[in-house]
């Protein structure tokens, strides 16, 4: 997949470098951190262009990132993840798994200087360029709602060749009524990512069979679809 993103990416690197000289009340509201937290995040974001990188699936860490341990993945399913997968970021817009990046601090959702809100910033190249790489292939939006919020997915494919398909999880409260699952939804996911890129040829209906770690299953009669896009639910009994 090709990527061509470094002149937005050396836009926003700058915006936040200059964030980075305000003080530190500033700095804090900017970046959602504060005390010991802060002065390692305001020195990664000084330092962007200098320090050491690694791969984006080292650097990024999480409960998504914890389930779907990408780094114990076969050869096979190494070989997919690095040519199928992408990874949204608020600095660089788009990164492949094994792209080297360095320590950072920066939200898709932050409002940065002049820039405005990244989610807005970037939405119009990352579209475009997504679209592009989404073009007649089936595609597993399992974005965050912050990020999803950076893709103008509609002009995906053409002549709507491409099929887009989002997943969610529901789960029964005291009262018994099913709601989205909250907590847990990372973890579920990035369960997800690992079946998925264990068996690249699956289809939706094959999901029915997956024997999901935390005992949700597919339920295909609540499939929602629109046009090229589709939205799957998982659920779990009571």
């Amino acid at each position: 997949m090709r990527i061509d993103l470094d002149d937005q990416r050396v836009k926003v690197i700058k915006s936040l470098r200059s964030a980075m000289r305000a003080n530190a009340t500033s700095r804090g509201a900017l970046l959602g951190v504060k005390g010991d937290a802060l002065a390692k995040a305001t020195l990664a974001n000084r330092s962007v262009f200098e320090s050491p990188t690694t791969p984006a699936i080292n650097r990024y860490t999480g409960v998504l990132y914890d389930a779907a341990d990408l780094n114990s993945l076969d050869e096979p399913a190494r070989v997919i993840l690095d040519e199928c997968v992408l990874i949204f970021s608020g600095l660089w817009g788009l990164v492949a798994p094994s792209d080297p990046i360095p320590d950072y601090k920066l939200k898709m959702g932050t409002r940065l200087g002049t820039l405005g809100r990244l989610t807005s910033w970037w939405k119009p190249t990352l579209s475009t360029q997504l679209n592009e790489i989404a073009d007649g292939r089936q595609v597993w939006n399992l974005l965050p709602q912050e990020h999803d919020a950076a893709w103008d997915g509609a002009g995906a494919g053409s002549g709507g060749a491409s099929r887009q398909i989002s997943v969610s999880f529901l789960e029964p409260n005291k009262s018994g009524a099913l709601v989205a699952v909250s907590h847990w939804n990372k973890f579920l996911k990035g369960a997800l990512v690992r079946h998925l890129l264990e068996n690249p040829s699956i289809t939706p209906e094959d999901l029915t069979d997956w024997d999901q770690p935390s005992g949700f299953r597919l339920d295909l009669s609540r499939t929602e679809t629109d046009g090229g896009r589709s939205r799957l639910y998982f659920v779990k009994n009571a």
